[in-house]
């Protein structure tokens, strides 16, 4: 049973910090991507950053220059370093590892999400 278990959501003010951590677990298969979604009260889930397994990323325009990805291989961990917050930030951050089930007869993986944290800025 794959779980994403993620951490470090809170109540911060406006241009403060906060990292978020989520480690994932119960796999032995490998982690393709790992990203990291929000969801505001009343708007869709967005994607805010992700990372493949080669350490490649993408930010979202809104968090570019603010926030940052990266992860641990090693131990199935993605992380994003969220600085300068805006008000505009508050969501709810969700965890997400696209992992890779089987090669055969062809490629199949499957997508796990974490049970959200939230993160909350207050202005």
């Amino acid at each position: 049973q794959v779980q994403l278990v993620e951490s470090g959501g809170g109540l911060v003010q406006a241009g403060g910090s906060l990292r978020l951590s989520c480690t994932a677990s119960g796999t032995t298969f490998a982690i393709n991507t790992m990203g990291w979604y929000r969801q505001a009260p009343g708007k869709q889930r967005e994607l805010v950053a992700g990372i493949s397994s080669d350490g490649s990323t993408n930010h979202a325009d809104s968090v570019k220059g603010r926030f940052t990805i990266s992860r641990d291989n090693d131990k199935n961990t993605v992380y994003l370093q969220m600085n300068s917050l805006k008000a505009e930030d508050t969501a709810v951050y969700y965890c997400n590892a696209r992992i890779l089930l089987t090669m055969s007869p062809a490629p199949l993986s499957r997508d796990y999400w974490g049970q959200g944290t939230q993160v909350t800025v207050s202005s």
